[in-house]
């Protein structure tokens, strides 16, 4: 579990653009299901974009949040809920009910690799007809895990950026890790060093797989930082979420190939 339904992302800083929309829309997946998502663009595009992978909860407010704060830095943001075949299209009429994971895990169950690269291609093909010329990922607890496994060449993004995504199998099912030969595009991987769900040797692991395979990547460990540290009301780890905030703007940056002046 990740963020409850009050939860916001943390404050960045001064935005570069405005925002010449954000609202929810409704796409269609390569597999003919509605999929909701949350769109946000700026006024003066970078010509980057970026696929915001919720947690395990789906598409909320923070996720909005979210896509609004990076197209203040210029980037095209599209969010994606994962519900809309067993829960129905409008996710914010579920509130806080999915906080209770009784009412959450018959939905989480009924998710499938298939549905989740269905989802995540309509997204890709909707803000790849809008303008950006290089698309990122980037996801958090179970979206960081989907945002991992979004740097197979299949996908054909420029990056990927995971918070806190667990690489390892989970149940039998192959993660990242498993999956790493199939991995190509870039990684920026940020995890909480007192994260007891994704343990050291866990993360080394999956290092030591994109390694092998031949996957750039980076990791960056916060020491006493918990799981979902990048969060407004997680005050003590403040500075632990602006560095990741920063690193994951340079990061896309970087891989989009844009300078200061964009």
């Amino acid at each position: 579990m990740c963020y409850d339904a009050a939860a916001l992302p943390p404050v960045p800083g001064p935005a570069v653009t405005q925002v010449a929309e954000a609202g929810p829309l409704t796409l269609t997946a390569t597999d003919g299901a509605l999929v909701g998502a949350y769109l946000a663009r700026p006024e003066r595009p970078s010509g980057a974009a970026v696929l915001v992978l919720p947690d395990n909860k789906g598409l909320s407010v923070f996720y909005e949040t979210l896509t609004i704060r990076l197209a203040e830095q210029g980037h095209t943001a599209l969010a994606i809920d994962y519900f809309a075949r067993t829960a129905g299209i409008d996710y914010r009429s579920r509130g806080a009910e999915f906080d209770d994971m009784a009412v959450l895990m018959p939905h989480l169950v009924r998710l499938t690799p298939a549905s989740l690269d269905a989802d995540i291609n309509a997204a890709a093909e909707h803000v790849r007809s809008i303008e950006a010329r290089s698309l990122f990922s980037l996801g958090f607890c179970f979206g960081g895990r989907q945002a991992f496994r979004s740097a197979a060449a299949r996908f054909g993004l420029a990056g990927a950026v995971g918070f806190y995504g667990f690489p390892d199998a989970i149940n039998g099912a192959p993660g990242p890790t498993q999956l790493a030969a199939d991995l190509t595009a870039p990684i920026l991987a940020l995890w909480g060093g007192a994260d007891e769900a994704i343990p050291p040797a866990t993360v080394d692991a999956f290092a030591e797989a994109l390694t092998t395979a031949g996957c750039p990547h980076e990791f960056v460990t916060y020491p006493g930082a918990p799981h979902g540290f990048f969060e407004l009301a997680a005050r003590d780890f403040a500075d632990a979420a602006a560095d990741a905030w920063r690193r994951t703007l340079d990061f896309v940056g970087t891989h989009a190939g844009l300078t200061s002046e964009t």
